[in-house]
């Protein structure tokens, strides 16, 4: 009687592994970018913030002022000429107390421009804010309810109030 020889499998095939580097490959290749876009998003919420600060101060003090005694651009008690954040350049605010976030773009490099809130004002009083980028090609790092193309339209005799 002969014995029969199994052959015993000890280890992967070189073809099995290829095929396990190809895969991981495709999918950093997807991931990637993704990851990158999540990122820049989350460093723009820092700029969403300082905004929101500002817009406090705004909403706050055309409740208790009336039309004549409202402060006039870069008056309005939230403005910042220096970089107040790692993310954050400057906050600007105009005589209709509109705001304007720039972005430092020494930390952020893949975003430019700023981050507007605009005022809906009814009655003298504030009933909304728009929201939106002042160049449109950063939508996409911001969120959702900031991406009003009434705000990215928004200007001020050209320029922003300097404080």
């Amino acid at each position: 009687m002969k014995r029969s020889m199994q052959k015993v499998q000890q280890g992967f095939t070189l073809i099995e592994l290829m095929i396990v580097v190809a895969i991981i490959g495709i999918l950093a290749a997807v991931a990637l970018p993704a990851y990158q876009d999540y990122t820049v998003r989350a460093k723009m919420s820092e700029v969403i913030l300082a905004a929101s600060a500002c817009r406090t101060s705004v909403t706050e003090a055309r409740q208790t002022n009336n039309a004549a005694s409202l402060p006039t651009g870069g008056n309005w008690g939230c403005e910042a000429s220096q970089p107040t954040t790692k993310y954050v350049k400057s906050i600007k605010t105009d005589d209709f107390g509109s705001i304007a976030v720039e972005v430092n773009t020494a930390n952020l490099s893949q975003v430019t421009g700023s981050v507007y809130l605009i005022p809906t004002v009814v009655n003298g009083g504030i009933s909304g804010w728009e929201c939106g980028p002042s160049v449109v090609g950063i939508s996409k790092y911001l969120p959702g309810s900031c991406r009003s193309a009434i705000a990215t339209a928004y200007t001020v005799a050209g320029s922003w109030v300097a404080n």
